[in-house]
C-alpha cells in the first residue's frame, strides 16, 4: 500500500529529475511532491544530491531531464544552508531584514517574534549565536508570506538542544501557516519527529514514506546502519503514540496505576 499523504493541494512537484554533471550522475530519476501543510524531508549522506535536487525544484539549476511543476502564483521562502556577513560589514538583524524584501513596517518585527527573536533585532548579525542565526534566517523567509518553505540544513551549525527547538518552531510555523515546507536534513536523531513525509536519497530514492515506516526500511537501514537504529531509538522514545498502517497517529494507553 502506497504511503498515505496530506490531502492538501501540490505545491510543487518534480517529475523524474535527473542531472548529470559530465558523466557523472548526481540525481537518477528522482520524483517528489510537497502539499499545502505538509513538512518533507530529504534525507541521505552527504553527496547524494540532496542539495542539488532543491537546487533544480527552486529553479537554480536546469535538470538534465524531468520537468518541475508549481501552484500558480506560489510564494517560496528560502533559507540556504550556508550564509555569512564579514565582519568589515556593519549590519544588524534590522537592516539585514530591511534589504530582504520591500519594507513593510512592523513586518521584520512580527517575523521575528514567531521564530523568538525580538530581542537581537538590533544586534550585529555577526554577534548571533548558530541558532540564533538560523532563526533570524527563517524569519527571513517569511517575509515573503511564503505558501511553501524550502530549508537546506536549517540546523547547519546549531547545537543539539537548539535543533529541537528549531524543528519545534518549523512545525509551529507549518501548523499556524498551513504552509508547506521542504527540508534537507543529515540530523537523523531528530529528523524522524519532525516530518510528516521522508525521502531518502542517495542519487535515486532508496526509500520513502511516513517516518515510522523508512525508519525501519532495509534501504535506510543498511544506508545508515548504527546511526539510523539510534534515529529510531530516540524518534520512538519522544513519542506518545504510534501510527497505523494508513500512517494515522494512535495514542498508546498508559498505566497510571503506579501502586
Amino acid at each position: 500500500m502506497p504511503p498515505k499523504r496530506i490531502s492538501g493541494a501540490i505545491l510543487a512537484e518534480a517529475k523524474n529529475i535527473s542531472m548529470h554533471f559530465g558523466d557523472t550522475p548526481v540525481i537518477d530519476h528522482v520524483s517528489l511532491a510537497i502539499h499545502e501543510g505538509e513538512i518533507v524531508t530529504l534525507i541521505g549522506p552527504n553527496g547524494s544530491g540532496k542539495t542539488t535536487l532543491v537546487r533544480v525544484v527552486l529553479g537554480l539549476q536546469v535538470p538534465s531531464s524531468g520537468t518541475v511543476t508549481w501552484r500558480k502564483n506560489i510564494q517560496v521562502g528560502y533559507v540556504p544552508q550556508h550564509f555569512t556577513v564579514p565582519d568589515a560589514i556593519p549590519l544588524t538583524v534590522r537592516r539585514l531584514l530591511q534589504l530582504s524584501t520591500d519594507h513593510v513596517a512592523g513586518k521584520s518585527e512580527d517575523t521575528l517574534d514567531q521564530v523568538g527573536m525580538t530581542y537581537a533585532i538590533d544586534q550585529p548579525v555577526q554577534s548571533l549565536s548558530g541558532g540564533e542565526l538560523r532563526r533570524v534566517l527563517l524569519s527571513r523567509a517569511l517575509l515573503r508570506d511564503p505558501d511553501l518553505l524550502v530549508l537546506d540544513e536549517p540546523t547547519a551549525g546549531v547545537d543539539v538542544g537548539g535543533q529541537a527547538e528549531l524543528y519545534d518552531v518549523i512545525k509551529r510555523l507549518r501548523d499556524d501557516r498551513n504552509c508547506g515546507v521542504l527540508l534537507v536534513s543529515h540530523d537523523l536523531h531528530l529528523v524522524m519527529a519532525a516530518t510528516d513525509h521522508v525521502i531518502c536519497i542517495n542519487h535515486h530514492v532508496c526509500c520513502e514514506g511516513h517516518p515510522d515506516s523508512v525508519s525501519q526500511a532495509p534501504e535506510y537501514l543498511s544506508l545508515f546502519g548504527a546511526e539510523a537504529t539510534r534515529t529510531l531509538a530516540v524518534y520512538t522514545h519522544a513519542h506518545d503514540h504510534h501510527h497505523d498502517v494508513t500512517g494515522e497517529p494512535v495514542q498508546h494507553e498508559h498505566n497510571h496505576d503506579h501502586g
